[in-house]
């Protein structure tokens, strides 16, 4: 059954650019009102503006660093007080670190976990409840590729992401029957800020475009699937885990990451 969009309001995280500003355009554009959450005030006050303006809804920035521990509630303490109310959520905003694991920063580890993991967590436990209660919500939860094998050299992203999968799933079990549809979105490489912050820029697949993930997520919703993994291609490398060996499969990916890593 199609969702209707038309009228709810949207909660997207890491709205300023790449796969979560083409969130935040879509459902703009489908009649969303939409809380905008990124560290970057400038651009997103400046994306609230056009919005409005294009497609006639409500846009709210939040200026949040979401890994921050304390970052959460902040922001659904100030939908409180402005007495909005959440019905769609898309936990987008991540990031990831590549490199030998000893040595990338440990107080970057922990935010990279903070932020992949714990925030998107406590924003959909604080979501959730009003959803249920009212019969109806849409949870999004951006997991990766990387959820379906360890990735070494980005073992802490990966493992991030393995949660998110699992996470995402199993609430999808949870609480299908009770008018809350929840996906877990699975990108593979993507073009966005995210490959120059992680230092993947130097890899080469063929990245797909944010406006082409966030399709595929929103059909997932539709079709009330528990996750999606964007383009055909990614789908296929997503099944390997599961015919080969698992040595071999780490091998592979070490592989990939290895090459650059030291460089």
């Amino acid at each position: 059954m199609t969702w209707s969009y038309n009228g709810q309001t949207a909660l997207v995280t890491g709205a300023s650019s790449g796969i979560g500003e083409a969130f935040a355009r879509e459902l703009a554009r489908r009649g969303c009102h939409l809380v905008l959450v990124a560290r970057s005030k400038e651009r997103l006050n400046q994306l609230a503006h056009e919005l409005e303006s294009a497609h006639g809804v409500k846009a709210l920035a939040l200026t949040a660093d979401l890994a921050d521990p304390a970052s959460a509630e902040q922001v659904m303490g100030e939908l409180n007080d402005r007495q909005w109310r959440v019905n769609i959520l898309v936990n987008n905003a991540g990031f990831g670190t590549r490199g030998s694991f000893h040595q990338l920063p440990l107080d970057r580890l922990i935010q990279e976990i903070q932020l992949n993991t714990a925030t998107l967590t406590e924003l959909t436990h604080r979501c959730l409840g009003p959803m249920t209660a009212s019969g109806n919500g849409v949870v999004i939860n951006v997991a990766s590729l990387t959820a379906f094998q360890p990735t070494p050299y980005m073992a802490v992203y990966g493992a991030t992401k393995a949660y998110v999968l699992s996470f995402t799933e199993a609430l999808w079990a949870e609480y299908r029957s009770q008018g809350v549809r929840i996906v877990a979105l699975c990108p593979g490489e993507t073009s966005s800020s995210f490959h120059q912050v992680s230092g993947t820029d130097d890899l080469k697949g063929k990245r797909m475009e944010p406006e082409e993930v966030v399709q595929a997520a929103l059909r997932a919703v539709d079709q009330d699937r528990s996750s999606t993994i964007a383009g055909r291609k990614n789908f296929i490398l997503a099944q390997l885990p599961r015919f080969l060996p698992r040595r071999t499969v780490l091998n592979v990916v070490r592989g990939m990451f290895e090459q650059t890593s030291s460089k």
